[in-house]
């Protein structure tokens, strides 16, 4: 399994941005495909974003599209979410998630690989 590392979050007030950072290990980063899921106190896991391997397919959960964008760079071992215009239902713990594959996946059972986790908390 990959082991992730997120970064980047914070406390921010509304309409503001934060960008996270998902650092991978392993050499095999590449043929991974990607992504961003969110948890609320109270709530389950959702769904926010994806990318596949060659960042040449993104997908979005429809509470974020048009102001999130997941982007990846394979010589980094790194992925991000750049996250602008942020709302206060926003806040959650952020963790990226890592599965081997060619194709993109939104369901987190799909993933095998998990982050510890950042916090962003957007004010009001």
């Amino acid at each position: 399994q990959m082991q992730l590392v997120e970064s980047g979050g914070g406390l921010v007030q509304a309409g503001g941005s934060l960008r996270l950072s998902c650092k991978a290990s392993g050499r095999t980063f590449s043929s991974y495909a990607m992504g961003w899921f969110r948890q609320a106190p109270g709530k389950e896991r959702e769904f926010v974003a994806a990318i596949n391997w060659s960042s040449s397919i993104t997908y979005y959960a429809d509470s974020v599209k048009g102001r999130f964008t997941i982007s990846r760079d394979n010589a980094k071992n790194t992925v991000y979410l750049q996250m602008n215009s942020l709302k206060p239902e926003d806040t959650a713990v952020y963790y990226c998630a890592a599965r081997q594959g060619l194709g993109i996946y939104t369901a987190h059972n799909y993933f095998g690989s998990w982050g510890q986790g950042t916090q962003v908390t957007v004010s009001s």
